[in-house]
């Protein structure tokens, strides 16, 4: 049991990041706003998560423009990949 729980990564331990993860993956990019959506989240919120996914190195964003708006938006990284899935099959372990 031990082992399983070293696997565990504290980084996806809050529900936001999680959530934010788990969006993430399965789509090729996010944008703010949907993420917001989707988690139910205050901006600020929201932003103090994704920041902390990046200085990881689990996500990546890109800011363009719709018109004058800015519109940023979030994919994961190869990097981030790795470790969500270890993560996810360490509970899988610890529930099976």
């Amino acid at each position: 049991m031990k082992d399983i729980l070293k696997e565990l990564d504290k980084a996806f331990e809050n529900k936001v990041r999680l959530g934010i993860m788990s969006a993430l993956i399965v789509n090729k990019y996010v944008d703010f706003n949907r993420l917001k959506e989707i988690l139910e989240v205050t901006d600020g919120n929201l932003a103090s998560h994704l920041k902390s996914l990046e200085r990881k190195g689990y996500i990546t964003f890109k800011k363009d423009f719709l018109g004058r708006k800015p519109n940023t938006k979030y994919s994961v990284t190869v990097e981030g990949q790795v470790a969500f899935r270890k993560h996810i099959k360490a509970i899988e372990r610890l529930l099976g």
